[in-house]
């Protein structure tokens, strides 16, 4: 059977709370942009998914498409795109960021 990229990107968005697409993993960022997108959602000590691009250039070009964004990081929050690494960094200077990913953690 063959692979729906697409499908898989909507699985993995609509069964993880918050998740982030980026280049290398949380653990071993793989770019400054992925590395500062990560340290703001460990601030938030909230659980979040990663999923390496890096290790999935099908998936990383089929992203570009799913969201409509070019670049990687992105960053989905109960199941809607938010943005990627500047929008959620200015996200979180205004304290809106913590408040989207609360109202998404109650929404189970």
């Amino acid at each position: 059977m063959a692979r729906s990229i697409m499908e898989e990107i909507q699985r993995e968005v609509s069964e993880n709370r918050v998740i982030i697409y980026m280049k290398g993993t949380k653990a071993f960022p793989q770019c400054g942009f992925s590395a500062a997108a990560v340290e703001v959602l460990k601030s938030l000590d909230v659980p979040f998914k990663d999923i390496n691009v890096l290790a999935d250039p099908e998936k990383w070009q089929a992203l570009k498409t799913f969201s409509n964004w070019p670049t990687i990081p992105q960053i989905y929050i109960g199941g809607k795109f938010i943005g990627g690494c500047d929008i959620i960094r200015e996200m979180h200077a205004k304290g809106e960021l913590a408040s989207l990913v609360q109202v998404s953690l109650k929404e189970d």
